[in-house]
């Protein structure tokens, strides 16, 4: 391994721990959980055993090497709201958020990278005028109510899609959700792919590929597209993460199974073992996503394996 990704990789174990301490001491200022699993009128010696038995009568510092240990071991505890293991809920809604993320990002790529190019070849055209205002309504709606418009007319007045649930897991049941939460990404990803492009297209290796007689596919496909990846494959990193808070608010919208649904559902009955183990998950999981984007960079440009710093 290089020594950049050997860096990469020590700070993204640095922040997966600054990320355990966070959601461990957030969990426990959100209230006691102890009061939602018992009645008002509880004695106070029964909320004591409880407490005790749930380990909240120790010190923090055991509590969270205790919450580290089992974190680790795939432990986070049991539901105070379902009465199941923490991590078997998360997993069971995963399936669905996966899907939902995965169908958001290529509809997003497929559509804004074609986009971001023409309207660089074609730089203030009437093209790059429609490119360039939708990218620009894209990233001003609020998904919230562009989730609504879709329910209303597609769903309702035209009857196209199906406007809730996850159904049999059908790609049907993904596709107003997908656009709905890709609606900014989408946008985002077609602005800084004209940025790029007209940053590259007009250096002079461009110039010299067009002078040898290429064909105007092939240097922009080969030459200019590859060289202007770097700063794309970078957006789409960070927003992995915009797009799993983005999920929080579409799955309410859509009454979609997954993740974000559950996170609400568990904040809500401060649930912190599925709030815990939610974050923690989520965490990791953009982490390893930004991880292998440095990878990736890698292979795009391989001068960054040998840098120095």
């Amino acid at each position: 391994m290089s020594g950049y990704l050997t860096r990469r990789l020590i700070h993204s174990i640095i922040i997966i721990f600054g990320i355990s301490i966070a959601v461990f001491v957030i969990s426990r200022l959100s209230g006691d959980p102890v009061s939602l699993m018992v009645d008002f009128d509880t004695p106070n010696e029964d909320r004591e055993i409880l407490r005790k038995e749930l380990g909240l009568d120790r010190p923090v510092l055991i509590q969270y090497l205790i919450f580290i240990k089992g974190a680790v071991q795939g432990d986070f505890g049991t539901s105070i709201r379902h009465g199941e293991p923490a991590i078997r809920l998360v997993f069971q809604r995963i399936p669905a958020t996966l899907r939902l993320l995965v169908v958001t990002i290529l509809w997003a790529i497929i559509v804004a990278i074609p986009i971001g190019i023409i309207s660089a070849l074609k730089r203030n055209s009437f093209f790059d005028l429609i490119g360039m205002t939708l990218s620009f309504l894209g990233q001003s709606i609020p998904s919230f109510w562009l989730g609504i418009m879709l329910i209303m007319i597609v769903g309702v007045r035209f009857r196209l899609l199906p406007i809730s649930g996850y159904g049999d897991g059908a790609l049907v049941n993904v596709i107003l959700p997908a656009v709905t939460l890709g609606a900014f990404e989408m946008a985002s990803f077609a602005r800084i792919t004209r940025s790029s492009m007209l940053a590259v297209l007009d250096m002079d290796f461009i110039q010299t590929a067009r002078a040898k007689g290429l064909a105007e596919f092939f240097v922009v496909i080969k030459h200019a597209l590859k060289n202007a990846l770097i700063p794309i494959v970078t957006i789409m990193g960070l927003h992995v993460a915009f797009l799993m808070g983005g999920a929080v608010i579409t799955e309410q919208i859509f009454a979609y199974p997954g993740v974000g649904w559950l996170a609400i559902q568990a904040i809500y009955n401060r649930d912190f073992p599925v709030i815990q183990a939610i974050v923690m998950i989520v965490s990791v999981g953009v982490v390893v996503t930004n991880f292998l984007i440095d990878i990736l960079y890698t292979f795009i440009d391989p001068r960054i394996r040998y840098a120095k710093k």
